[in-house]
């Protein structure tokens, strides 16, 4: 293999252990449950999710998303029958008494505080508003319900909650006397997520892509069978990193600690500094994965090299084409906030995925046990248990980002061309890497034991890491939040080796080989 691009190894490692605090399985959309809180006659609407389309000086701007109140008039469900209304600040701001600016056929954008949900909404409808915004004051939407305390009445305005960062758009450019019109609208949510198929095509394509790279596209020769059980693996590829069963308990330490400073100090610099490690395993990736395709058509280019002063020798391969992938990485890093920033962080995570595959082994199931059913425990607990010690599902509040930054880029993504809330959906690096590590090592073994396609284990496991993400995204459909795939992926993929290691009296050998 192409050795050059492997020297920033630990980096890439770095950003394995990091890649878990991406969601697992998610759409970025919100749903709202209508369990709690308490509802009461004129205060039992349904929530709805919003979408707030605005323009500033007569200039669209990118929609946004609200969640309506448990009062209120329901929103239309096309932008057809939804109005395009001014947008006024009260005064006061909160909206909890009379306002003396007029409100009179304008939405009227009221910060949270001081008086109940209710009362500013019957507030701000006496003043003559013809719908009403309430501006959060913090990053996240929340319920808008009665108490027991408030005078309930119908109110006839529509009532919806936007984020402080979203609320914020609309006031700096009040501010800087721009005319800003809003129109509320609550789109249907379509039955079936086209996206869904892409990115389980890509991630099943991905894990089989990285498991026979070293054969396919770099050309290896197949291995002999190993004569003893220890191997000096750093002589015979020094550039791999051989995993450990102490990685798991690293793995599960390192991650959740990074994963609560997140948590807790979420921020514009902490969000961007996953992005600067993200851009240098993209780099490294990129570079990998395209010098090592140049280098499989021409082979003679693999010894061309040009001295540079204080480098040394570097291979004309690498000087054409480490530019070429910094400038790509670059663009994207700029760019994130595109339409199409998703297609530039696809490849860069494919190729980084692919490099990590390569550069990161597991000898032996042993090893592979103990760190998938690390991982498998850490996504249960960071995704279903933390909301009941820390009140919010942690890995999905990281996930989430910061709405003032970018978001964490440790997912693949896929635009919902086919849902009017648009979005997307995403699956998260781990649900990727943990489950390739077991398969690359599946075909590893099957190759120095002699072992064809149906007499292996590579095969199976793939069925088995293929049937795993279809129950993630089942289960996504089901409960329409987020999922730890892990939860689906380690039983079917570890389960499947070790179950078929068993029937074929091959486990002992899987548990302490070496592949």
């Amino acid at each position: 293999m192409a050795s050059s691009p492997r020297r920033g190894h630990a980096v890439v490692v770095l950003l394995l252990l990091l890649a878990c605090h991406a969601p697992s399985a998610a759409a970025d959309d919100r749903d709202f449950d209508d369990d709690k809180p308490a509802k009461f006659p004129d205060c039992d609407n349904h929530f709805q999710k919003v979408k707030v389309k605005y323009w500033v000086g007569g200039e669209e701007q990118s929609a946004l998303t609200g969640v309506t109140a448990r009062f209120g008039r329901l929103l239309p469900d096309t932008t057809a029958a939804a109005q395009k209304l001014p947008a006024v600040v009260p005064t006061p701001k909160n909206g909890c008494a009379k306002s003396s600016a007029s409100l009179a056929g304008s939405v009227a954008l009221a910060e949270r505080g001081v008086c109940t949900f209710f009362e500013k909404a019957k507030t701000i409808e006496s003043s003559g508003a013809a719908a009403m915004i309430v501006v959060n004051d913090m990053n996240d939407l929340s319920k808008m319900a009665c108490t027991p305390e408030d005078k309930i009445s119908r109110i006839d305005i529509p009532v919806v909650m936007v984020s402080k960062a979203a609320g914020a758009k609309f006031t700096s450019a009040m501010e800087g006397g721009a005319k800003v019109a809003i129109l509320l609208y609550s789109p249907t949510k379509g039955p079936f997520d086209g996206a869904i198929p892409f990115l389980w095509l890509m991630a099943v394509s991905i894990t089989a892509c990285a498991a026979v790279w070293t054969v396919v596209v770099v050309g290896e020769e197949p291995k002999k069978p190993p004569t003893t059980e220890v191997v000096d693996q750093e002589a015979a590829e020094p550039d791999v990193v051989e995993l450990q069963t102490k990685t798991a308990l690293v793995f599960v330490v390192t991650s959740s600690c990074v994963l609560l400073f997140l948590f807790f100090f979420s921020s514009i610099w902490s969000a961007w500094l996953m992005v600067v490690l993200f851009c240098i395993g993209g780099l490294q990736g990129l570079h990998f994965v395209t010098a090592t395709l140049i280098m499989r058509v021409c082979s003679g280019c693999r010894d061309s090299k040009v001295k540079l002063p204080v480098v040394g020798n570097v291979t004309v391969v690498t000087l054409v084409v480490l530019p070429i992938a910094l400038f790509i990485v670059v663009m994207w890093a700029v760019h994130q906030s595109s339409p199409f920033a998703w297609a530039g962080q696809n490849l860069l995570g494919i190729c980084m995925m692919i490099l990590v595959l390569q550069v990161v082994q597991m000898p032996n199931i042993k090893v592979a046990s103990a760190l998938l059913i690390s991982a498998f425990l850490y996504d249960i607990f960071w995704v279903f248990i933390s909301p009941l010690i820390f009140k919010k599902s942690v890995m999905i509040t990281v996930a989430k980002g910061n709405e003032d930054g970018p978001s964490l880029p440790m997912v693949l993504k896929m635009p919902k061309y086919f849902d009017p809330w648009n979005g997307y959906d995403m699956i998260g690096f781990g649900d990727i890497l943990f489950p390739g590590l077991l398969v690359a090592f599946s075909f590893r073994y099957d190759r120095t034991h002699g072992k064809d396609l149906t007499g292996g284990y590579f095969l199976y496991l793939m069925i088995g890491y293929a049937f795993g993400l279809t129950c993630t995204y089942v289960g996504l459909h089901l409960m329409g939040s987020g999922q730890p795939a892990l939860l689906y992926l380690v039983p079917s993929t570890l389960g499947t080796i070790v179950a078929l290691g068993a029937q074929r009296g091959e486990l002992s050998q899987l548990w302490n080989a070496k592949a």
